[in-house]
């Protein structure tokens, strides 16, 4: 056991040497002029480095239970503890230079259109598809992060996959190693097209505009394009999209700053051959996440985390970060008891603390400060409306509705009850109320009083005439009428059966009568009685005094005549005027 323990120490300052010296030669690798100090990962990584990353990150986990052991068994090691902790960051640091670390870019929606045509030879496009795999290497990819899509065209345009596809890393570079080429021409504007007609739209994938996530093309070619670019570069620069154009051996230089956004400068790049595209990579690092802050030196005592074009100091577990953001120092047991930012409560945890808030309080999202509890938030029992009141709350209810004896419930409020303001009858009509009037009576337009219904107004069926008669009516007819049984209707009234004063005979006419006499009588002139006609044959001349009294009275009889039917047509005449005035 012991000899084993032995070999493994031995193992461990063998790799911190190796560490050492991997350290050294990364500070001679070559860059690009102007470029960060970042080391040049290639995507297609040699079995020999493969392999000794795998070594490393065994040898890394051994050495780290061997520490621990070490430290358990033997307390006075802490300070070679301390000095091995220093050991791992650097092995992780190898880790992460040796694969590749990601940069903390904005994320955005990043779809490559890459010329497969066939004038890109099979190897020109397997370098083509390893520039994009170092690219993705240096993204954060995720569903929250950046998400990427590739449209693949020559005459025509392929989607391999869209920006909602892969939101892993290592099936994403998988992905992008398994293209192949389409061969034929180049239909570069045919693919910027589809690129925005159906690689940035949300069924694809892309993001809604309201997330502010930017969408950026980078194509690829390296020929003239064979149809037009500028319109629909155009087209897809006002949708938001902002298009970087790589040019490579023969591309036409005019039609990459056609299809580029501007500052043309910073959109439009060209390089020889595809065998060294992969120049272009920093660049596009730099572009798409910032300088690398750390690499280009920083004063943090432990870890240096890079945040966009600066960076921010951390420290390892166990430590916590000082006052001057740059050193760290132990953490002692009691986090609390060392200082704490809570408003009310610190509870220690482990190496660090966390807050809690009093009863009736909640913790803010800064994790420190605490809010009166939304006691109504927190869960209610009322009915209808739920009102904060201190630590507690208490009901209300809607308008129209009062709180019941149990303070939770409601019920509708007796509108009525509470006061109106109706002449008659009050009738409760759900919140409110509404005016009603008794029997024989109606609402007004104010509709609270009430008036005496006009019966025959609202409606009746007098043949002539209708009298309102309290809550209801009854018909009446005009004189020289009669109402009929059914009390509706009128008839002429018969004159003579009412009464008269004829000598002999009564005859009805109109609404009155006149007078007529028995043969052998005439009507005197009082209209009334008769008297005896004298008849005598006339054989005398017509001259003598007998014929001339007879013809007086026969004049006589048929002047009375006319006079009768006179005050007839009067009675008929005074009958119409009646009639008009109902």
């Amino acid at each position: 056991m012991r000899s084993l323990m032995w070999g493994l120490v031995c193992l461990i300052v063998l790799l911190a040497q190796g560490i050492q010296g991997s350290q050294l030669r990364s500070r001679h690798r070559q860059t690009l002029p102007g470029s960060p100090l970042l080391p040049k990962v290639s995507p297609q990584v040699s079995p020999r480095v493969n392999g000794s990353f795998e070594d490393l990150r065994a040898t890394e986990q051994v050495s780290d239970e061997v520490r621990s052991a070490e430290v358990l068994s033997n307390p006075q090691q802490d300070e070679r503890a301390e000095t091995s902790n220093y050991l791992t960051q650097d092995r992780r640091n190898l880790l992460s230079a040796i694969t590749g670390s990601n940069c903390r870019n904005r994320p955005i929606d990043l779809v490559f259109v890459i010329d497969s045509s066939r004038s890109v030879r099979p190897a020109e496009f397997e370098k083509a598809k390893e520039f994009l795999i170092d690219m993705v290497d240096t993204l954060e990819i995720g569903s929250d992060a950046t998400r990427v899509g590739l449209v693949n065209y020559a005459s025509t345009v392929k989607i391999e996959f869209h920006l909602k596809t892969y939101f892993d890393k290592y099936a994403l570079k998988q992905a992008l190693a398994r293209v192949q080429p389409l061969a034929s021409g180049t239909m570069t504007g045919v693919a910027i097209k589809a690129a925005m007609d159906k690689a940035f739209v949300a069924e694809a994938g892309a993001r809604p505009s309201s997330m502010n996530i930017a969408k950026v093309a980078i194509i690829v070619t390296d020929g003239r394009p064979q149809d037009q670019v500028e319109e629909v570069s155009a087209a897809a620069r006002a949708s938001g999209i902002e298009i970087y154009a790589v040019g490579v051996d023969r591309a036409d230089l005019m039609s990459l700053r056609l299809m580029a956004s501007q500052p043309l400068e910073d959109h439009v790049f060209y390089v020889e051959t595809y065998g060294v595209i992969e120049k272009l990579t920093a660049k596009f690092r730099e572009t798409l996440c910032g300088l690398d802050a750390c690499a280009q030196g920083h004063n943090c005592q432990q870890v240096c985390v890079n945040n966009g074009n600066s960076y921010y100091c951390q420290c390892w577990a166990g430590y916590v970060l000082n006052p001057d953001k740059r050193t760290c120092s132990r953490i002692i047991a009691d986090a609390c008891a060392r200082g704490n930012e809570c408003q009310h409560i610190c509870v220690n945890n482990g190496n660090s603390y966390y807050c809690r808030c009093q009863v009736g309080y909640v913790l803010n999202v800064d994790q420190k400060t605490c809010s009166r509890a939304d006691a109504c938030a927190l869960g209610h029992n009322c009915q209808h409306t739920c009102v904060n009141s201190g630590d507690s709350y208490i009901c209300r209810c809607r308008a129209g509705y009062i709180l019941n004896a149990d303070q939770r419930t409601c019920s509708r409020v007796d509108a009525c009850a509470l006061g109106h303001n109706c002449q008659h009858i009050c009738v409760n009509s759900g919140d409110s109320y509404i005016c009603k009037c008794r029997t024989g009576y109606i609402l007004n337009a104010d509709r609270r009083t009430c008036s005496v219904v006009d019966a025959c107004a609202l409606g009746q069926s007098c043949q002539h005439t209708c009298v309102n008669s309290g809550d209801s009516y009854i018909c009446k007819c005009r004189t020289g009428y009669v109402l009929n049984a059914d009390q509706r209707t009128c008839s002429r009234e018969d004159a003579c059966a009412l009464g008269h004063n004829c000598q002999h005979t009564c005859v009805n006419s109109g609404d009155s009568y006149i007078c007529k006499c028995r043969s052998g009588y005439i009507l005197n002139a009082d209209q009334r009685t008769c008297s005896q006609e004298m008849r005598s044959e006339i054989t005398q001349d017509a001259c003598k005094c007998e014929a001339q009294i007879l013809f007086q009275k026969n004049v006589q009889s048929t002047i009375q005549e006319l006079s009768r039917r006179l005050d007839d047509l009067s009675d008929r005449v005074n009958q119409i005027e009646d009639q008009q005035q109902y």
